[in-house]
């Protein structure tokens, strides 16, 4: 029998070209709204930074406009680059959002550099930047703050992050790899794996390593596995199949960190000549993409889930208009949530 899906987004609010990056902000807001209604489950917002193509740089801000502009669906980062921050600030920026929209708040988060090198001394100038090897206390010290559990003998033991709240947020690991899938099933967390990323022939594998390790925890007594999968869904496959040409284009552009003037039209993509170096990393990246009409694209999403063992699917789709980027949301909710 084929798993019934409990759906969510994964938002980085792309920028087209010759739009602007209030275009898509305000695009978010309104895909919120949609989804929202549709029956999506979560909306997560992405982090990244000096990319262009993308407007999603502080997902704490846009939380908080999407959980305003909506009454149900839980809200969160997808997810906020912890190695760039303070873990006290973190939790005041999420408590203070527990606050104002009670029991809807996500906190993902993950520990890739979310930019480039420039980028990522940019966010700790003047200081040095977070050695990633803290990530795993900085984590512990988040929930710590979140809960107001730091035990006795921390140094900031008893110190309040934000305005109390009677619950915390929900708080996810993200990540490609195993490292990230070991540390959520350590410390007793949710864990979701981007399929979508680059590293999707390991997926399963690390999945099962995720639930063979996991060790229950006070806020989680058994694993839970949320898959991230790029899609592009529309009336037949040809339309798209032609939206999402632009994806490929992106995806060169991002690899480089170059972002261009923004995700291009269809026509524009058309144009582009790949060269063969350019052609063997888009087949050997490891990114995947779910591109077909309705029934196609259910039928592989059941597939990703049956080969992952779980329900949780996060949509992310990119493409040059936002009609058809909303429609694909509106299909996949109409023949996967029936």
């Amino acid at each position: 029998m084929a798993r019934r899906l409990r759906l969510s987004v994964v938002e980085q609010s792309p920028v087209r070209a010759g739009g602007s990056g209030a275009d898509a902000l305000r695009e978010t807001l309104e895909l919120a709204v949609a989804c929202e209604a549709l029956g999506y489950e979560r909306f997560w917002v992405a982090e990244h930074h000096d990319l262009p193509g993308i407007a999603s740089t502080s997902p704490e801000i846009l939380i908080g406009q999407i959980a305003a502009a909506t009454s149900s669906i839980r809200v969160g980062s997808g997810g906020v680059m912890l190695t760039h921050y303070s873990a006290f600030k973190v939790a005041e920026n999420f408590r203070m959002l527990e606050a104002l929209f009670p029991g809807r708040i996500d906190l993902g988060l993950g520990r890739a550099p979310g930019g480039d090198r420039r980028a990522l001394l940019a966010l700790a100038h003047p200081r040095a930047p977070i050695d990633v090897r803290a990530y795993p206390e900085q984590v512990d010290d988040l929930i710590g703050y979140l809960g107001d559990c730091l035990p006795p003998g921390h140094p900031f033991a008893g110190l309040r992050a934000g305005p109390p709240t009677e619950g915390m947020p929900e708080v996810w690991l993200l990540g490609s790899g195993v490292g990230s899938a070991q540390l959520a099933a350590r410390r007793g967390l949710p864990f979701s794996f981007a399929h979508f990323f680059g590293n999707a022939d390991q997926g399963p594998a690390i999945a099962a390593h995720y639930r063979s390790h996991f060790r229950p925890s006070a806020s989680l007594a058994e694993p839970q596995l949320h898959v991230a999968v790029q899609v592009l869904c529309a009336e037949t496959r040809e339309e798209a199949e032609w939206h999402a040409a632009s994806l490929n284009v992106a995806r060169l552009q991002m690899a480089r960190n170059q972002g261009g003037s923004g995700i291009l039209s269809p026509e524009e993509a058309a144009q582009h000549v790949f060269t063969p170096e350019e052609r063997h990393f888009l087949a050997h990246s490891g990114m995947r993409a779910t591109v077909g009409d309705p029934e196609q694209v259910a039928l592989e999403l059941g597939e990703i889930a049956e080969l992952y063992a779980t329900d949780q699917l996060g949509i992310v789709t990119i493409c040059y208009e936002f009609k058809a980027r909303l429609r694909s949301y509106e299909l996949v909710a109409e023949h996967c949530l029936a």
